[in-house]
């Protein structure tokens, strides 16, 4: 299959690196610069040599804040036989966007990045595949992630926004308090310094990217609940209530079973 990747960043490349073997690939990104990093495929700073690949998949790994506009740069040059495909964690106007471009189109989420995840294993690692997705399209991501050994769940597009807003924002937001209110330490302890590496990991990512998926609409409830949880530990702590401590550590271990 003839496989157009847009962007070469850390997942394009990825995805590059993966499909590059079976298939023939191109990479498009408007820096050049970014090509330097990708391998065992052709490389595209122009839509005429889009057009002369004649795509049958294009899969759009561009930053989130991008996404739309990457599609709309190529649409008048891919063929009309061609699926259109991205990976972004937030999904804010795709559904839209697919519906009205007249093109094919299949939306999945690897539930994991460069940043944590041990690429070279990611059998722990989760994938979502967007159910209103072509059935061709959804069968290729499944056979793909399944050859990864990703665990793979299948979610409406609103369903998707559900799960972001419960296993990103939550994460986020409490990393985001830590980092807030921390301040050096000669001799940190482990679950600080683990929890450091967290933080200077996930501050690490897209400005834009950590903004969307904070402004889903879904993340204020998710936000409250740690806010409430935060007051209840509060009283247990101030009023120094060693049975509530008890109860509630017996709680969060269930939780995390």
């Amino acid at each position: 299959m003839r496989i157009l990747i847009l962007g070469a960043g850390k997942m394009g490349s990825f995805f590059t690196d993966v499909l590059s073997f079976q298939h023939e690939t191109a990479v498009f990104d408007i820096n050049p610069h970014q090509l330097r990093f990708v391998y065992n495929t052709y490389r595209f700073t122009t839509l005429e040599e889009i057009k002369e690949f004649e795509p049958e998949l294009v899969i759009n790994a561009v930053t989130v804040k991008y996404t739309l506009d990457a599609f709309r740069q190529v649409l008048p040059v891919l063929p009309k036989n061609c699926i259109l495909s991205d990976i972004a964690s937030v999904k804010n106007g795709l559904k839209k966007f697919y519906e009205e471009s007249g093109f094919r189109y299949v939306s999945t989420h690897p539930m994991f990045g460069p940043t944590f995840a041990s690429l070279n294993n990611l059998s722990s690692e989760s994938a979502i595949i967007i159910s209103e997705s072509d059935h061709l399209g959804k069968v290729f991501f499944k056979d793909l992630y399944s050859s990864m050994r990703l665990n793979i769940f299948e979610y409406t597009f609103e369903g998707h926004d559900d799960t972001v807003a419960y296993s990103l924002s939550i994460p986020f937001v409490s990393t985001f308090v830590f980092a807030a209110i921390m301040k050096h330490q000669e001799a940190p302890g482990t679950t600080f310094k683990k929890h450091m590496a967290i933080a200077k990991g996930l501050l690490g990512e897209d400005d834009y990217l950590l903004q969307e998926i904070l402004f889903n609409p879904r993340t204020p409830s998710q936000v409250e609940k740690i806010r409430t949880e935060l007051k209840k530990l509060l009283d247990i702590i101030s009023t120094k209530d060693g049975e509530g401590m008890k109860n509630y550590l017996a709680k969060i271990r269930e939780n995390i079973k």
